[in-house]
C-alpha cells in the first residue's frame, strides 16, 4: 500500500465531524508521502544531534492511532501495544522501530490508520464528539472532540518533523504529495 490508497474525499461542506474526518485523511495522505517508499537504511537514518528517524515516527504514529481511538471509544488497547503502559509504549515504539522491517512498519501504520478511520466513523453516529471519554486519571477525562483534536494535532506535528527529515534523506519537498 503506499500514500496514493489513502482515501480523500473533496473538501467537505458539512459539519464539524465531516470537517475533522477530512482534516484526518488529509494529514495522513501527507504523513504517508513524507514516509513511504524508503528503504530500512533511509528509514533508520538520523540527523544530529536528533536521534528521531522515519521508521520511528511510523512505529509512533500507529502507536498514537491506536491508542487515541481506542481512548476515545472507551477500548483497551490491541496488540502489539497491548502488554505496555501508554509510556512504555511511546518508548518502545520509537526505539524498536529501528530494528523493524519497513514493510512491516507500512502495514502496521496503514492498518492502525484504517482502523482508526472506521471507528472514528462508528463514533461520530455513536454520540458524536460530546461523548465522554473517562479515564483512570479524571484529569485526562474529556470527551471524543478533544481526543480527536489531540489525534490531528499530533499528525500535524509529526507531518513536520518527517517533513524535514524527509528532505534530509532524499530531497522530497513539499506540502501535498502530486
Amino acid at each position: 500500500m503506499n500514500w496514493k490508497d489513502l482515501p480523500l474525499d473533496a473538501v467537505p461542506r458539512g459539519d464539524e465531524v465531516e470537517t475533522l474526518q477530512f482534516a484526518l485523511d488529509r494529514v495522513r495522505k501527507q504523513f504517508a508521502w513524507k514516509t513511504g517508499g524508503l528503504t530500512a537504511e533511509q528509514l533508520r537514518q538520523t540527523h544530529p544531534p536528533s536521534t528521531m528517524t522515519l521508521a520511528g515516527l511510523v512505529k509512533h504514529m500507529s502507536f498514537v492511532e491506536d491508542g487515541f481511538t481506542a481512548r476515545a471509544a472507551g477500548r483497551p488497547l490491541a496488540a502489539p501495544w497491548a502488554t505496555r503502559s501508554w509510556v512504555e509504549n511511546d518508548r518502545w515504539g520509537w526505539e524498536s522501530a529501528v530494528d523493524d522491517d519497513p514493510e512491516e512498519l507500512y502495514r502496521l501504520w496503514y492498518a492502525a490508520a484504517a482502523r482508526s478511520r472506521a471507528v472514528w466513523q462508528e463514533l461520530s453516529a455513536d454520540g458524536g464528539l460530546d461523548a465522554v471519554v473517562e479515564d483512570p486519571d479524571p484529569a485526562w477525562t474529556t470527551n471524543r472532540r478533544r481526543v480527536a483534536f489531540d489525534l490531528l494535532e499530533e499528525y500535524l506535528k509529526h507531518t513536520g518533523h518527517a517533513d524535514v527529515l524527509r528532505e534530509a534523506v532524499d530531497g522530497v519537498r513539499g506540502n501535498d504529495p502530486e
